[in-house]
């Protein structure tokens, strides 16, 4: 029992977390070899941790764009609840990516939102449609 108790609480101050056959970092890092949404993308390819960054800044901003579109007035249509899906959706993903917990991945998300908000939400670019 006492053993047991040990091992439960060795893991639990350990900061890394077995993913697999890889080790993954609980704390914030900067590298490419991470994780993002699947168990073999980015992997160890730069190009390919490049695109998961462009690919999570594009969920961000979509994030933003799909909020122009009202999805909770009356006659709401089959159309709207799709489209509330898909910002549903993209939101879970990012925030799966973010919890990968690389540097440059909390940097894309923050900035998609950030870009998708002054384009869509801000009255930097004309009025805003929603008043």
């Amino acid at each position: 029992m006492a053993d047991r108790v040990t091992s439960h609480n060795t893991e639990l101050n350990n900061p890394h977390v077995h993913h697999g056959n890889r080790l993954m970092a609980m704390h914030m890092s900067w590298g490419h070899d991470r994780v993002i949404l699947t168990d073999h993308w980015p992997g160890n390819d730069p190009a390919m941790f490049s695109l998961a960054i462009i690919f999570v800044f594009c969920l961000a901003f979509l994030i933003i764009f799909l909020l122009r579109f009202e999805y909770t007035k009356p006659g709401t249509t089959k159309g709207g609840a799709c489209l509330y899906t898909v910002r549903l959706a993209a939101s879970y993903m990012v925030m799966l990516a973010v919890v990968s917990y690389n540097g440059g991945i909390f940097l894309a998300a923050v900035s998609g939102h950030a870009v998708g908000f002054l384009i869509f939400r801000s009255r930097l670019f004309g009025k805003w449609d929603h008043e």
